[in-house]
């Protein structure tokens, strides 16, 4: 997930007949955040990294490795197939091309837009400081995160895994 300080405008709820404004960011700074999410615990891994390139990718990839991840499911990205990125060893799941609705983590990207988008900030850093939060607040919640992207066709995919290789 990118995240930055080129604002968005929200949906806001206001009584009938308030005219809502919105105060935007332009400024074009970024931060990248990699997101692990097990839909069947609740849990969540991330890590903030400086680009979406395969070296960056990668580190993120044995980020996760440490925290006990053993297989991926996302999609085709290019520094996703990168040669680096394949390296690292844990079993990667291919989505179809264009296809991030079937991706767990863009529902949870979902919900941390949905606290920290439409407002301003003063840094970067402060946008992330309030990503962290929500992601804080999100991983304290493994039920929530369950129903978020505990979907079962992941859940076949790796009994599938298990079955064809020496995957827990």
């Amino acid at each position: 997930m990118r995240i930055g300080l080129h604002g968005k405008v929200r949906r806001l709820w206001a009584p009938r007949g308030v005219k809502v404004r919105q105060r935007v960011q332009m400024e074009r700074v970024w931060r990248y955040l990699a997101l692990a999410v097990d839909g069947w615990r609740g849990r969540l891994v991330w890590k903030w990294i400086e680009s979406m390139k395969g070296l960056a990718v990668a580190t993120a990839l044995e980020h996760w490795r440490e925290a006990g991840i053993e297989a991926v499911v996302w999609d085709r990205a290019r520094s996703h197939r990168a040669p680096v990125v394949e390296e690292v060893g844990l079993t990667l799941i291919r989505q179809p091309p264009y296809a991030p609705e079937l991706n767990p983590a863009e529902r949870v990207f979902e919900e941390v837009r949905r606290k920290v988008e439409g407002r301003m900030y003063g840094d970067i850093e402060q946008k992330v400081q309030a990503v962290e939060e929500a992601l804080h607040e999100l991983a304290a919640e493994p039920e929530h995160v369950k129903r978020l992207a505990g979907w079962d066709w992941i859940h076949q995919a790796f009994v599938e895994l298990s079955r064809n290789m020496a995957f827990p």
